[in-house]
């Protein structure tokens, strides 16, 4: 006799990722590269722009990410020490490169909003970094934003 099963869920596919994404995505891993090997901005530029997939990203916001926190590593991580539980050195590379992102997004994009900034981080680190690293850069980043973007926090705490 056939028992019946119940019908399995039709399985969706992830949503696509937006070039936006995609774009942390490359600036991610060119300043993995960075803190990794120390190489230079333009060839960890170049060899970015080499990789699978590299076309449908927004290669404006992968060069201002990508550049900007290189070029701005010292006070992004001036900004960090402050909300970090240790010296940024000691971080895992991916999250110290994820934080930088995060910081510099808040520094430095005031477009994107900070509640953005700190999500998008924190999908980055879900991605590429350890089983509960998100965790702490949701952490670290919401301290950060306290102090980078003080109005904004402060009117989105003041509305729930």
């Amino acid at each position: 006799m056939n028992t019946p099963t119940p019908a399995q869920p039709a399985r969706r596919a992830p949503p696509a990722k937006s070039p936006r994404r995609r774009a942390r995505e490359f600036a991610l891993q060119g300043l993995y590269e960075w803190l990794i090997a120390g190489s230079d901005a333009g060839v960890i530029d170049a060899h970015m722009r080499e990789q699978d997939g590299f076309a449908k990203c927004d290669a404006v916001l992968f060069d201002t990410l990508l550049h900007g926190c290189i070029r701005e590593a010292s006070p992004l991580d001036d900004v960090l020490a402050r909300h970090v539980d240790r010296p940024t050195q000691e971080l895992s590379p991916i999250e110290h490169a994820v934080l930088m992102i995060g910081a510099f997004e808040l520094r430095q994009c005031i477009d994107v909003p900070y509640r953005v900034a700190i999500n998008e981080a924190v999908e980055l680190a879900k991605s590429f970094g350890g089983t509960d690293g998100h965790k702490y850069v949701n952490g670290v980043l919401d301290k950060a934003a306290a102090e980078l973007r003080p109005a904004e926090v402060a009117a989105a705490r003041a509305r729930r």
